[in-house]
């Protein structure tokens, strides 16, 4: 995905960017944003796992989900790593206020399918959002190790972004599909408007 050359947000179909003023507190609470953004790498690893439990009748998303599992966990050792090298020790898991929000968008309930396309349909919003984020991290943060780490992170994202959004199209109705996405990106701005506060990867 060519940020280079096209606007991400608008790549990304997030209607809201991130205050870039975010930066500044993540420059200062560095501890704090990697301890989270292991925890955000575990949580996507638990989410394909939970979706292979759920949905094992859908196989290419299986055998799909079961290389994010893998591909997750790398990246939550990369983390781990940067956390060891600074010669810090991983804290303790927090809630994830931007999650929470989101998640309660679609209503509860419905048919199997139903259920999977709102699960992917988060996860794809999720994926953009931290790509987002990774890409704002990766051209302002002043530890240009740190923001190489992120630029490399990014990229994955974005791939996951379109993947989780492909596979809602393609188990269901695809201009139902689009609509809710649309619905979904509109409410996600305006939990955004509340959020890049503090030193979390979504908050």
């Amino acid at each position: 995905m060519a940020f280079e050359k096209h606007d991400p947000i608008q790549m990304l179909g997030l209607k809201l960017p991130t205050d870039p003023r975010w930066v500044n507190i993540v420059e200062k609470n560095v501890e704090e944003i990697l301890t989270d953004h292991a925890y955000c790498e575990q949580k996507a690893a638990s989410t394909a796992i939970s979706l292979i439990v759920s949905f094992p009748e859908y196989t290419e998303l299986v055998t799909e989900m079961t290389d994010l599992v893998q591909e997750e966990m790398s990246h939550f050792r990369m983390v781990h790593d940067r956390i060891i090298e600074h010669g810090w020790i991983m804290g303790r898991d927090r809630k994830d206020e931007y999650v929470i929000a989101i998640t309660k968008f679609f209503p509860k309930g419905g048919s199997r399918t139903t259920q999977l396309v709102h699960r992917l349909l988060y996860a794809a919003l999720i994926e953009a959002r931290s790509c987002e984020r990774f890409r704002l991290l990766s051209e302002e943060l002043e530890d240009k190790k740190l923001a190489q780490f992120y630029r490399k992170l990014m990229i994955s994202e974005a791939g996951h972004y379109t993947m989780f959004l492909g596979f809602a199209r393609k188990y269901g109705d695809r201009k139902e599909v689009d609509e809710k996405w649309q619905e979904l990106l509109t409410f996600e701005a305006e939990v955004m408007k509340d959020l890049s506060k503090n030193e979390s990867i979504h908050g």
